[in-house]
């Protein structure tokens, strides 16, 4: 598996994305927490993942980007993990629900411990 990630692989589609946020389960690794949903994609990938964080937490777009770009690498770095237990396809949406800065050795810890997580939830 590559460590890299590929446009098809981004959450960009909205109906997706509130099927998601209505239907979907989620686990937490504070400051991190996934919501995810089952599903199946025309293109054939394993899962799309998007990331977020709060515009009333980080005011500035500045802050708010650094956040994201520090999550999408701990995502990319850690997905060998993650694909090689997932059998059906997902839809994942990777929230920053903290109030401070952080850094990324915290970011990688917690995106780990938020896919043990999830792949524990799965298997029950």
């Amino acid at each position: 598996m590559r460590l890299t990630y590929p446009k098809n692989e981004k959450l960009k589609s909205k109906t997706l994305i509130d099927d998601l946020f209505t239907q979907g389960k989620s686990v937490s690794a504070y400051p991190l927490r996934l919501v995810y949903l089952s599903t199946s994609f025309k293109d054939n990938v394993k899962a799309k993942t998007g990331v977020s964080v709060s515009k009333r937490n980080f005011k500035t777009a500045v802050a708010r980007n650094r956040i994201k770009r520090l999550m999408r690498e701990a995502y990319r770095l850690n997905k060998p993990n993650i694909f090689n237990n997932l059998t059906t396809p997902h839809a994942f949406m990777i929230l920053y629900i903290g109030k401070d800065k952080p850094d990324y050795a915290l970011i990688d810890k917690k995106m780990k411990q938020l896919f043990d997580k999830f792949s524990n939830k799965n298997e029950a």
